[in-house]
């Protein structure tokens, strides 16, 4: 069973950028589907970005593509999501993601999580 920690959240000011990344131990990281996901005060939980297993494809929500990069380095075993031009609304819990599983979609539904790490964007 993999464990994910994740860490890089903070307060930082719109229009700035902010590195997240998620370590992992446990299990054969290279055999895990890895994302993000966010979930604001008083939200669901949404899907920010996945990758699958070999990196060769990725999905990013409507709301961050082109502002968010999500990666990952199996030496290291860590995935990280690289955010940009960040907005108020990018305010959130972001929560690390694994799951055996050979696909990723907007839809996907993984088994891990990590903990969590807050990110809040002041305007």
């Amino acid at each position: 069973q993999v464990r994910l920690i994740e860490s890089g959240g903070g307060l930082v000011q719109a229009g700035t950028s902010l590195r997240l990344s998620c370590a992992a131990s446990g299990g054969t990281f290279s055999s895990y589907a890895m994302g993000w996901f966010r979930q604001a005060p008083g939200k669901e939980r949404e899907f920010i970005a996945a990758m699958t297993r070999s990196g060769t494809n990725k999905y990013y929500a409507d709301s961050v593509q082109g502002r968010f990069t999500i990666s990952k380095d199996n030496i290291k075993k860590t995935v990280s999501l690289q955010t940009s031009t960040l907005k108020p609304e990018d305010t959130a819990v972001y929560y690390c993601a694994a799951d055996e599983g050979w696909e990723v979609s907007a839809h996907w539904s993984p088994r891990y999580w990590g903990q969590g790490t807050q990110v809040t964007v002041s305007s």
